[in-house]
């Protein structure tokens, strides 16, 4: 399995930092929603379904929490604790996150609107959903 992290350029002086992202240029595709988690309780986990179609970029903007990616064979943590990285997430790839610090801010770029279509929620369905597409065992 693949992680693709970004790093963000931050731009900062004495007044603090900045960092500012543009579509098809420090985002790999066109943002079609934004939209952010906060006050996530503890032990709380958040996702737990796939997309069809829908790519994100997950920033931690403030605090930190982990993600874990599955691909329907491999699966991994990966921490999210600097406001200036950012976690790419494929359409086919399953997600939790959890481990929410509690000042946590997790802001998430969608390549596309809200369509519950687009969501596998079941994980035997994602499976299923995967081996279809050639990407099974």
């Amino acid at each position: 399995m693949q992680v693709v992290k970004y790093v963000f350029q931050p731009h900062g002086d004495s007044r603090g930092q900045l960092v500012a992202l543009e579509e098809l240029k420090d985002i790999p595709f066109q943002i079609r929603r934004v939209y952010y988690m906060y006050d996530t309780g503890a032990g709380v986990v958040r996702g737990r379904h796939a997309h069809r179609s829908l790519e994100q970029i997950l920033i931690c903007i403030h605090g930190s929490c982990k993600i874990l990616l599955d691909d329907g064979r491999e699966k991994k943590v990966v921490p999210l604790e600097r406001p200036c990285e950012g976690l790419y997430v494929a359409n086919d790839m399953w997600r939790e996150m959890y481990d929410f610090s509690p000042d946590a801010v997790l802001l998430v770029l969608a390549s596309e609107l809200y369509d519950e279509k687009d969501y596998i929620r079941d994980y035997d369905e994602f499976l299923k959903f995967i081996e279809e597409r050639g990407g099974g065992n």
